[in-house]
């Protein structure tokens, strides 16, 4: 009589975080992401329930917000707007903001792909909105080892590879 192989137990599927996201558009080059994107993107970094905004802005605007929030007198990539008056059970809730612009252009410098760009950008924001900062070099290894393990699970290569930092 031939031995049946053993059967692999059934993968029990995580159970999925409840998300509530809204996409706004104040500008919206053909490059930008499609919604099911940035859906998916959120996803994979949120750890807890979440309702969260993206909107992509102008340099102007991004600009305005970067100078007004942070004393930056220029657009960066991304912004995140945390609600910090609700409490924990609440659950994630924020802002972030991309510069299509800043974004596209650093994709180009960097000899990046532009969607794994947006990925990337996208999980490292989800990821303030959580709490993970890189302040301190301790806090920045940690939050970097975590971007990277997202980030190269949705089949983007690793964000900091040729990094020098």
């Amino acid at each position: 009589m031939k031995a049946k192989p053993d059967k692999p137990a059934p993968r029990r599927k995580a159970k999925a975080v409840r998300l509530s996201l809204a996409v706004q558009y104040a500008v919206k080059p053909e490059s930008v992401p499609t919604r099911p994107q940035f859906r998916l993107w959120v996803r994979a970094a949120l750890r807890r329930p979440g309702e969260l905004t993206i909107r992509l802005v102008d340099e102007e605007e991004g600009l305005a917000l970067n100078r007004d929030y942070r004393g930056k007198a220029y657009a960066t990539n991304v912004l995140t707007f945390v609600y910090d008056d609700l409490p924990p059970e609440a659950g994630v809730m924020g802002d972030l903001v991309l510069c299509p612009a800043v974004v596209e252009r650093e994709a180009a410098e960097q000899g990046k792909g532009l969607e794994a760009h947006y990925a990337h950008l996208v999980v490292h924001g989800v990821l303030h909105l959580q709490g993970y900062d890189h302040e301190v070099e301790a806090d920045a290894q940690a939050m970097e080892a975590l971007e990277k393990q997202i980030v190269t699970s949705l089949g983007y290569p690793d964000p900091y590879a040729g990094d020098t930092q």
